[in-house]
């Protein structure tokens, strides 16, 4: 039972009370920054000294040397130089050596002499006024801002959190790069990224299917009628007029002949210039004339488009 293992582990400390050695508490300062515990420490003074000094060697008595890593890491704990030269003298049955106390003094002289902390983002401004109005205003309570100097203010939050609580404030801030440079920003552009070409297709290309066949004899045919389909001359023409030549037309003359097609139904042969410049003849049946635009079917392309008046070079009738 526990009431059992309680009583059978007290008798056991007392029979090996007498076995073990008093801890001890106090130490030996040496000049050579070493201390030397001749036999088992009390325990507050091995914790203390665990951390002001670092275990050289151990045995029958343990040896502590005393190094600027070891100083620091106790000051980094909390203590001071005053509270460790009052432990020192406490503890040590030996005056306090020269150099321990010089080493004591000089790392604590340094100690603390750059700060190092995390910030998410942070503030600089010439005028510490705004700094000061920034700080005095109840929003800026959950930015999480911190003053570091006159002109910095540190913040716990993003860089685009902090923006726009700032702006939210009334302030027009700018963000800065890595390197203070202020950051302009642009519009993406979106464009296609690169696209690697299809993996070759070891037997060749497929063999077309019926539609491919029926799609393909569909453009030859209306790109031969666009080629050689015969036209009426216009205005003072011949009707001969060499194959593939674009017709001119003046605008009111284009105007005119294609509002009437749309009421008559009829197919005209026109000459288009495209926003590249290319030029073409098409065979088309006018749907609507409205806004500079014509909308017909494109015997050529066969299907429905819309073409801008100001690209139709000339109309002419097809020849009956």
């Amino acid at each position: 039972s526990p009431a059992e293992q309680a009583g059978a582990a007290a008798a056991a400390a007392r029979l090996l009370e007498p076995l073990l050695p008093e801890p001890l508490d106090h130490v030996l300062l040496q000049a050579d920054l070493t201390a030397v515990a001749p036999g088992p420490l009390e325990r507050p003074l091995a914790d203390m000294l665990g951390v002001l000094a670092d275990v050289e060697s151990k045995g029958g008595a343990t040896v502590y040397r005393f190094t600027p890593g070891s100083v620091r890491r106790a000051l980094d704990a909390g203590q001071s130089a005053a509270d460790l030269h009052a432990f020192l003298a406490a503890r040590s049955r030996t005056p306090v050596p020269q150099p321990l106390a010089y080493l004591i003094d000089d790392v604590a002289r340094r100690h603390g002499h750059l700060r190092v902390g995390a910030a998410s983002a942070y503030v600089r401004c010439d005028d510490d006024a705004v700094l000061n109005e920034i700080m005095a205003d109840k929003r800026a309570a959950g930015l999480g801002l911190r003053r570091l100097a006159p002109t910095v203010l540190a913040a716990r939050t993003d860089p685009a959190g902090l923006l726009e609580g700032l702006r939210a404030m009334g302030f027009a801030p700018a963000a800065e790069s890595a390197e203070g440079d202020v950051l302009i920003a642009r519009a993406d552009a979106h464009r296609t990224p690169p696209r690697t070409p299809p993996e070759p297709v070891p037997d060749g290309p497929p063999v077309p299917d019926d539609t491919l066949l029926a799609a393909a004899i569909r453009a030859v045919r209306a790109g031969d009628l666009a080629a050689t389909a015969p036209r009426k001359p216009v205005g003072g023409e011949a009707a001969g007029a060499a194959p593939g030549e674009l017709p001119r037309t003046t605008a009111a003359d284009t105007l005119a002949t294609l509002q009437a097609a749309v009421l008559t139904n009829e197919t005209l042969w026109i000459g288009y210039v495209n926003a590249e410049g290319a030029a073409s003849q098409r065979v088309i049946a006018p749907i609507r004339v409205e806004g500079g635009f014509v909308t017909a079917y494109d015997h050529t392309a066969d299907e429905v488009r819309t073409y801008p008046l100001h690209r139709i070079t000339g109309v002419a009738e097809l020849a009956e």
